[in-house]
């Protein structure tokens, strides 16, 4: 009989490196419906109530407020490889930023006034346009922005942070801990135009630096940068560190269960074939939690190993292992032995020493009472001789 309080399940056939499709669905809807039990909860004990909610839907299910989804990969061993840990996208079914409000934030690479005029231009979407608030390159970001007051203003001012795939490197000290700890974390977009000669990219030597007027034309086109923008809006940012734990966000609380589900499935097969190593062999576990609750285990490795050659198996032991065993078993019994009796040899002077000792001792205190009984007589003496001269003399 299986019991109704596991955690995960395993999969019946095929590879066990796969998600359980029914148990992520599963656990999508207790942490849905948790999170909408907490707000109402938060709601009914608070002290000021909250008039409108961030969501505009009547459905009962839908929670009052939006909050992140995220899910927790962990790794059997380090994330080592520069590379992947680079900031890179994951294509979501479900977009996180398809609110129409959505204001972006664009960081180019020097100088800006080319991206200004690609976003002006009359190719270019004007639904797109619309909520590009911001551009701003590199340069100007690290003069205006020098502050932590500053770069705090600047990030909640905006709600997505698309960066120049160029310069995404360089914003981590230029930023700071005030993004680097929050969910709006600069995106990476591909900005600049790609030549190709036969069809094949051609890579620029990194040493020939070009003029102003070859960086003003190095941009792509209008329909390629909007193309990159709308398909960035529609990935799920992903920002690894050097350690065995990742955190991606998969979704929101407004989300439906099957939505959140595929959006996991989609992250977590864009994890295992791009981002981690070994892909599913290095995986150890698999958690989603909400910002304000703990992690739910959607899948838990059977193996904390990744590669089988990892593992030591007890081998048969050899005539002459067996052989030197029995010899060292047979040594320590004599050892054991000699050590037992060397003990008692010494305990038993040390027992007659003790005796002799104590012997001594009572003798000499005799020794000592006879001494003072001695003076004792010979004092009680005198004094009787004294008092026989005094009653002679008297007489």
């Amino acid at each position: 009989m299986v019991s109704s309080t596991a955690l995960t399940t395993k999969v019946e056939s095929g590879s066990p490196y796969q998600l359980d499709n029914p148990q992520v669905q599963k656990a999508s809807s207790a942490l849905l419906r948790h999170i909408k039990t907490n707000q109402v909860e938060q709601e009914k004990n608070a002290t000021k109530k909250t008039l409108i909610g961030d969501n505009d839907s009547d459905d009962e299910e839908t929670p009052l407020k939006n909050e992140a989804i995220w899910l927790i990969l962990t790794t059997k061993k380090h994330v080592v490889d520069k590379n992947r840990l680079k900031p890179g996208k994951i294509s979501l079914p479900h977009s996180l930023n398809s609110s129409p409000s959505l204001s972006i934030c664009l960081i180019t690479a020097d100088p800006q006034r080319g991206v200004k005029d690609i976003v002006a231009d009359p190719t270019f979407p004007q639904e797109l346009s619309s909520r590009i608030d911001k551009i701003i390159g590199f340069s100007k970001l690290k003069a205006r922005y020098q502050s932590f007051e500053s770069r705090r203003q600047l990030l909640s001012e905006h709600d997505v942070f698309l960066a120049d795939d160029r310069i995404i490197t360089r914003l981590v000290p230029t930023l700071g801990k005030a993004f680097y700890k929050s969910s709006k974390r600069p995106i990476p977009i591909r900005i600049a135009a790609i030549e190709k000669v036969d069809g094949k990219r051609v890579k620029k030597d990194p040493k020939n630096k070009p003029s102003k007027d070859e960086r003003s034309a190095s941009f792509a086109s209008p329909i390629i940068v909007a193309k990159e923008i709308e398909r960035t809006l529609q990935c799920a940012s992903v920002q690894l560190a050097p350690s065995t734990t990742a955190a991606v966000r998969v979704g929101s609380s407004n989300f439906s269960a099957e939505q959140l589900s595929e959006n996991i499935a989609a992250v977590v097969q864009g994890m295992t074939e791009k981002f981690v190593s070994k892909g599913w062999r290095n995986i150890k576990a698999l958690h989603i939690k909400g910002a304000n609750t703990m992690a739910m285990p959607i899948w838990l490795a059977s193996e904390l190993w990744v590669e089988d050659a990892d593992v030591v198996e007890e081998a048969e032991e050899t005539p002459a292992i067996e052989a030197g065993k029995k010899d060292k078993k047979r040594k320590s019994v004599e050892d054991g032995k000699l050590l037992e009796d060397k003990k008692s040899k010494k305990s038993k002077p040390a027992a007659d020493d003790d005796e002799t000792a104590s012997g001594a001792a009572r003798k000499e205190k005799l020794k000592q009472l006879k001494a003072k009984a001695l003076e004792d007589g010979e004092s009680t003496s005198a004094d009787a001789s004294k008092e026989k001269k005094k009653r002679k003399s008297t007489s």
